[in-house]
C-alpha cells in the first residue's frame, strides 16, 4: 500500500452515483478522496449511491476513502450508515449539518452497536445553532476527529452576502477545533472550479485565520490547495533557524536578527517543518 501524508491538505468530492469518477478521484493525487451521498446525488439516485459506494469501500485503497453520509434528520442517513459502518475501505464518515452534540453521539453509539466499532467521525457545521455549539459538538465524543464548515448551506443560513460576512464563524470553528485538542480543520470548498487565482487568494485567507489544508470538487484544485498550505522556503529556513537555537539553549532568546523566541515560537515552527515532511 502507498504512504500517505501524516498531515493531509487536500480532500477531493466526488458524487457517490458515479463510479467512474470515484475510481479516477483515487487517481488524482488528493490525500482524502470523500465519496459524496448527499448534495452531489439527486434523491432517486441515492439508493444507487449508496450500494455503488458500499461495493468500492469492500476492499482498501492506497487513498483513504471517507464518506458524506447523508443529513442525519433525513430518510437517507440510517441507511448509509447500516450500509457503510465496518467496511474495511472506509477511513471516516461525515455527518453534514450537524447541529448538536447529541447528533455524533447518536452516530457513534449506531455504528459501534452495529459493527463493534466507530468509524472516525467529522462534523460539518453549515447552520448558524450548528456554529454557535462549535465547541460542544467537537467535544461530543472520542470517535470525532475533525469538525469543518459547510460555508454555502451557512451562507443562505445567515444571509450573508459578501464573503468577509463568513469570517467571524470560520474563526469561531478553528477555536472550537483547537479548544477541543482536534486538527486544526480544513477549508470548505472554492466552488468556481475554474478560478485557481479566486482559489489561492481565499486559501491564503483561511491559512491566516488558523486553517490547515481544504476540500476540493476538481482535480485541477488540489495543487493550488497543495501550495498555499505548504510552508514557503523562506519559512521553512525560519523555522529551521528557531529549532536549531532551541536545541543549543533551553528557555526564552533571541535570534541573531534580534526576534524573541520561546516556547510558543519553537511549537509553531516545529508544525511548519512536520508539513515538509508530510510525504
Amino acid at each position: 500500500m502507498i504512504p500517505r501524508p501524516v498531515i493531509p491538505l487536500t480532500w477531493l468530492y466526488v458524487p457517490g452515483d458515479r463510479p467512474e469518477v470515484v475510481a479516477k478521484a483515487l487517481t488524482a493525487g488528493a490525500d482524502v478522496v470523500v465519496v459524496d451521498l448527499e448534495d452531489a446525488v439527486a434523491p432517486d439516485r441515492k439508493v444507487y449511491a449508496r450500494e455503488a459506494t458500499a461495493d468500492l469501500l469492500t476492499e482498501a485503497h492506497p487513498v483513504p476513502v471517507h464518506v458524506r453520509v447523508n443529513a442525519l434528520d433525513g430518510p437517507w442517513a440510517e441507511g448509509d450508515l447500516r450500509a457503510l459502518a465496518g467496511l474495511p475501505g472506509l477511513s471516516g464518515l461525515r455527518l453534514p449539518k450537524v447541529a448538536s452534540r447529541e447528533q455524533i453521539v447518536h452516530v457513534a453509539s449506531h455504528t459501534t452497536l452495529a459493527t463493534g466499532s466507530t468509524p472516525p467521525l467529522y462534523a460539518l457545521l453549515e447552520t448558524a445553532l450548528g456554529v454557535e455549539r462549535a465547541h460542544a459538538i467537537a467535544t461530543a465524543h472520542p470517535a470525532l476527529r475533525g469538525i469543518g464548515l459547510g460555508e454555502a448551506d451557512l451562507r443562505a443560513d445567515l444571509g450573508v452576502r459578501g464573503d468577509s460576512g463568513l469570517d467571524w464563524s470560520r474563526s469561531r470553528i478553528v477555536v472550537a477545533a483547537r479548544a477541543a485538542g482536534l486538527p486544526a480543520p480544513p477549508q470548505s470548498v472554492h466552488p468556481d472550479t475554474r478560478d485557481l487565482d479566486g482559489l489561492a487568494a481565499t486559501c491564503a485567507h483561511g491559512r491566516a485565520l488558523g486553517f490547515l489544508g481544504r476540500a476540493a470538487i476538481h482535480p485541477r484544485q488540489l495543487p493550488v490547495i497543495e501550495r498555499a498550505y505548504l510552508p514557503t522556503g523562506e519559512e521553512i529556513e525560519r523555522a529551521e533557524r528557531i529549532v536549531k537555537a532551541a536545541a543549543q539553549q533551553e528557555g526564552a532568546q533571541a535570534l541573531p536578527d534580534g526576534t524573541f523566541i520561546d516556547a510558543a515560537v519553537i511549537k509553531a515552527a516545529q508544525a511548519t517543518l512536520a508539513l515538509t515532511r508530510r510525504r
